[in-house]
């Protein structure tokens, strides 16, 4: 793609603390406030031609701040999330502005390749991590990857952007807290434009001051005016200086404009008679411009207006003249490309007698002691060892800052590893529970199972999600919950059922470079004591493995059901002289059922076993790949056998009804095949 060169002015994408009183700093700053104004003004020319779908969210009234900040961060090792009003920013930041108008006009010059839409792109190798519309999400992401910047040794400052209304949301309050406890350095800013959509100020919250909640997180915090750049320039300048020496976090509160609606549709009657007018009045960069031409610099502004002005024309020109983009490869990168195997060392060598939560904990050990990048947190999982032990030892062993307790945020913690992850660390974050992972819904199957798709950026986390029932634990303690997160794209699952499989799933896990998760039935972390030793074959883990040899069906499986399949298909052998083929599953994302079809092809029955209740359970999914493909060769209908739709039951006797049990799988066969 070629796009004009951007005029000179705009070589320069860096401002220093002394050289904010210099005219040439005040310039620059028109300049490419000038350029973000310009450009927003004419990607909105160009929705209302159908130029560009789905909408536009610009930033006019805004560029006092973000261009100022954008041009004093230090883009070679600072942080950023960019929000719906900082297109001035992404300019800034990294990019050719022909690149941005191509992720508005979703072309084949897209950076995204058109799977986001408009705004939302960044620039995660340059440390720009694109935004998604949850508002909130983003800010522990880039808590994360500024505090992976400073593990690396680079003196890094973060800075994360959230409107008046999304102030209320819990993950800025969740993040404020992480943040302000574990002491990163991230300048959070709150938009104060006055509106969260069509909602005023007055009806979001009771507070006057949303810079005051920063007491209440340990921080400093201040209000600041957005309607003078050349103040906005010194204030940030003084504020970056002091959170990249302190090392602490701090939150602005920036009172700027919104000088248009929520979106290019928002006709803003919500308004009182005349108050779109008199925002209009404090625009900023008009009263900016006229202090500079009043301080004799007309002939200059005059120029850089006619420069930016002739420059976008040329590059809308360019951009419009890109192709569109086609569905080739559409399918691709929704998982990170294969990751080379790890040089683990090849220990232990020999078998030693482990159970299922030891052979987790000889796995995590072994992943802190070989890969230096590895960090694993969560709750309790320091000095208490986590709510099953299964990282009991390690905080001591490999100290707080590679193993340590989360404070109960599961949302922001699960976004901080997120962010860890992105910048070139590699996380092991576990749940308490797989049920509170539910918590944290939005940052895993909607930010880290979109990040590669849509950036081609890869985000290695591991999500350990304790799972399952038997254990009398109750509805909130309980659940299979593989269906509801597989049914987002993005994510790979394993399910092991043995300690020798939990070892080489979690090595398996930790070096791939899209998010795992990895689900652990806690009923089987002390189901007795099994051989655990180093597996040159741990790969394998991501296929299924063939358990019995029969003909009469094929039972697929995984988890704490696997033990009870094998115990009912050794009964049928044993009472009717009835043999079956059992797969344990393993991999449940991706499926790869190859050696499972062609069992079914042979046997022409099929039998599914699952936890998970049986309406939009795992196993309908089962049913449909293996089947789909052989449905004329099949001699019965498939037997599904999985838990009742009900919430998990808290008594004993309630809950051995509620799910498969070994006689329950018996007796279902058994009726089946009559």
């Amino acid at each position: 793609m070629i796009f004009p060169h951007p005029p000179s002015l705009f070589d320069r994408r860096d401002l220093r603390l002394s050289e904010l009183d210099h005219p040439e700093t005040l310039l620059l700053t028109y300049g490419w406030m000038q350029l973000a104004r310009t450009g927003d003004n004419r990607i909105l020319d160009l929705f209302r031609q159908g130029l560009i779908r789905g909408t536009v969210t610009g930033g006019q009234g805004n560029e006092a701040l973000i261009i100022p900040l954008a041009l004093l961060a230090d883009k070679t090792i600072d942080v950023v999330s960019f929000s719906h009003r900082d297109f001035g920013g992404h300019l800034i930041w990294s990019g050719h502005l022909g690149n941005h108008l191509c992720q508005y006009l979703a072309n084949s010059g897209s950076p995204t390749k058109a799977r986001e839409g408009n705004i939302h792109h960044g620039d995660p190798q340059n440390r720009s991590l694109p935004m998604i519309s949850h508002l909130g999400i983003m800010l522990s992401n880039v808590v994360g990857c500024t505090d992976s910047q400073r593990r690396l040794g680079r003196p890094a400052v973060g800075f994360t952007f959230f409107g008046d209304g999304a102030s209320s949301t819990g993950d800025i309050h969740e993040s404020l807290n992480l943040a302000a406890l574990l002491s990163v350095p991230v300048i959070f800013v709150i938009e104060n434009n006055q509106y969260a959509y069509s909602t005023p100020v007055s009806e979001q919250f009771a507070s006057a001051n949303l810079f005051e909640r920063a007491k209440g997180y340990g921080m400093e915090g201040f209000a600041m005016d957005c309607s003078d750049p050349a103040h906005v320039l010194k204030t940030l300048g003084a504020a970056i200086a002091q959170v990249r020496q302190t090392g602490r976090p701090l939150l602005i509160e920036a009172h700027t404009f919104r000088l248009r609606g929520h979106a290019a549709y928002d006709t803003c009657d919500y308004m009182k008679p005349g108050e779109a007018e008199a925002i209009l009045a404090q625009d900023p960069l008009p009263k900016f411009r006229a202090a500079l031409a009043a301080a004799g610099h007309s002939t200059r502004l005059d120029a850089i207006d006619a420069d930016v002005r002739d420059f976008i024309e040329a590059t809308i020109k360019a951009a419009i003249a890109i192709p569109p983009i086609t569905a080739e490869g559409v399918t691709d990168d929704v998982f990170a490309p294969p990751a080379a195997p790890i040089p683990w060392k090849a220990e232990p060598a020999a078998p030693e007698n482990l159970t299922m939560a030891q052979a987790l904990n000889h796995g995590l050990r072994k992943i802190l002691s070989e890969c230096p990048e590895s960090i694993v947190l969560g709750q309790d999982i320091g000095t208490y060892g986590g709510a099953f032990k299964v990282t009991q030892g390690l905080v001591a062993d490999f100290g707080r800052p590679r193993v340590f307790s989360t404070p109960l945020c599961e949302s922001a913690s699960t976004g901080y590893a997120l962010g860890l992850a992105v910048n070139g660390h590699r996380t092991i974050e576990e749940f308490q529970f797989a049920d509170f992972a539910t918590e944290a819904m939005t940052q895993i199957v909607l930010n880290a199972a979109t990040y590669h798709y849509r950036s081609g950026q890869k985000v290695p986390v591991v999500f350990r999600l304790p799972c399952g029932g038997g254990l009398t634990f109750g509805s909130f303690h309980s659940q299979e919950l593989e269906t509801a997160f597989l049914s987002f794209p993005g994510l790979k699952a394993l399910y092991p059922s043995n300690p020798q499989d939990a070892f080489n799933a979690l090595l398996a896990a930790y070096e791939d470079d899209s998010p795992v998760l990895l689900f652990e039935h806690k009923a089987l972390y002390r189901r007795g004591k099994h051989p655990v030793k180093w597996d040159a074959n741990y790969r394998e883990v991501w296929q299924p493995k063939k358990l019995c040899s029969g003909d009469f069906a094929t039972v697929v499986t995984y988890g704490e059901m696997v033990l009870f399949a094998q115990e009912a298909c050794a009964y049928f052998a044993e009472e009717y002289e009835t043999t079956f083929d059992l797969f344990d599953l393993r991999a449940l994302s991706p499926l790869n059922l190859t050696s499972i079809k062609e069992s079914l092809a042979r046997t022409g029955r099929l039998v599914v076993i699952h936890e998970g209740r049986r309406t939009h359970g795992f196993g309908a999914e089962l049913v449909a790949r293996l089947t789909e493909e052989h449905f004329s060769q099949l001699k019965a209908a498939p037997l599904r056998i999985a838990s009742l739709d009900i919430p998990v039951p808290f008594a004993p006797e309630l809950e051995a009804v509620y799910r498969p049990s070994k006689d329950r799988i018996v007796d279902a066969i058994a009726a089946w095949m009559g």
